[in-house]
């Protein structure tokens, strides 16, 4: 249970198990990789940031929205394996930023997610990452991640 010892030092506490209203699965595993569904800024079963990056949220609000995504997803996937010391590599993340007209630093709000995921793992925390702008998000949320993992 290294990583989650050091998820404890770093003060970083998952989220609960939640069931999902979607027809989704939380993760999915094929072979030895884990394909983890989209996960929204929520804290207690709340949506934390909301609105477009630049015009409701600020980039560093931005940044703390795609942390608490990595967080939650790192929920999920412990939620699936029971033991993220199973994790080998984070291969990618897909960041989605609820983007205002003009704003193109969507790879800067990325890099809120993508600290978490090195901080916890390490080297094996290094990713690829595409980091895109959209017009909307579910709930109206400033940044969904998608996650996939070597396990």
């Amino acid at each position: 249970m290294k990583i989650e010892k050091k998820l404890e030092e770093m003060g970083i506490v998952l989220p609960e198990p939640r069931q999902s209203a979607a027809l989704l699965l939380p993760v999915k595993q094929m072979g030895n990789t884990l394909y983890v569904s989209g996960q929204l800024p929520m804290k207690d079963g709340e949506l934390v940031y909301k609105g477009k990056v630049s015009e409701k949220c600020t980039i560093e609000e931005g940044q703390e929205a795609a942390r608490l995504c990595a967080i939650n997803a790192i929920g999920a996937i412990k939620n699936y394996l029971g033991d993220l010391d199973k994790v080998k590599n984070i291969v990618k993340l897909l960041i989605f930023v609820n983007s205002s007209d003009g704003f193109i630093d969507q790879p800067a709000v990325g890099n809120g997610a993508s600290q978490v995921f090195i901080d916890v793992f390490g080297e094996a925390g290094r990713h690829a990452r595409s980091a895109v702008g959209v017009y909307q998000l579910p709930r109206d949320a400033s940044v969904e991640i998608e996650v996939i993992v070597e396990v």
